[in-house]
């Protein structure tokens, strides 16, 4: 016979193991129910945070840059400075400088140009001349259709694009955005 006498069923939850085991078990359940409620008040916080961020992200609003009467019908573009305002969770700054686009109109068309070169994103000149546009930094050069219009230049894309109106008959309104640099594909910078 073994010396080992066997334990009544129900007996190993009433004695000094069972009351630990217990203890254990509302403990844990005490903690989990507390993470449960501190979730919404933490999520909240980290929303509120995090919300220019994800305001920063969001599709650009046409802003007026100039009046048509300010751009030669002869297709010389023009530079112009684009102020917009900027809102973020916690401020609205009004009127503030963003960037610059060059606005080129000929007899049918309308065109806006980021002054930013796709190559690696410094501000793009027009020639002496007139007649094209060249970025003094690594030498990219676009024609005045804002493409590349020599072989050699480093730049991977043709000049950034923007979508333009006309506004009242003689308001030019541009949606402006950046682009990333040295891509091939034109994506914006969010």
């Amino acid at each position: 016979m073994s010396s080992k006498t066997p334990h009544p069923p129900g007996n190993e939850t009433t004695g000094p193991r069972g009351h630990a085991r217990r203890r254990f078990l509302a403990g844990a359940g005490a903690i989990a129910a507390a993470g449960l409620a501190l979730l919404a008040p933490v999520w909240s916080g980290i929303r509120v945070v995090l919300d220019p961020l994800r305001r920063a992200g969001r599709d650009p609003s046409l802003v007026p840059v100039a009046r048509l009467a300010a751009l030669p019908a002869d297709g010389v573009p023009r530079k112009f400075r684009v102020q917009a305002d900027r809102v973020d969770a916690w401020n609205t700054q009004r009127n503030t400088p963003v960037g610059a686009v060059y606005l080129r109109r000929t007899d049918d068309s309308l065109q806006a140009f980021n002054v930013i070169c796709p190559h690696a994103g410094c501000f793009v000149n027009l020639a002496p001349d007139q007649s094209r546009f060249v970025c003094p930094c690594h030498k990219s050069s676009f024609d005045l259709e804002g493409a590349v219009d020599d072989p050699s230049s480093p730049s991977p894309r043709d000049m950034d694009t923007l979508e333009v109106e006309i506004r009242d008959g003689d308001h030019v309104w541009v949606r402006f955005q950046n682009f990333l640099p040295g891509r091939a594909d034109k994506t914006p910078v969010t």
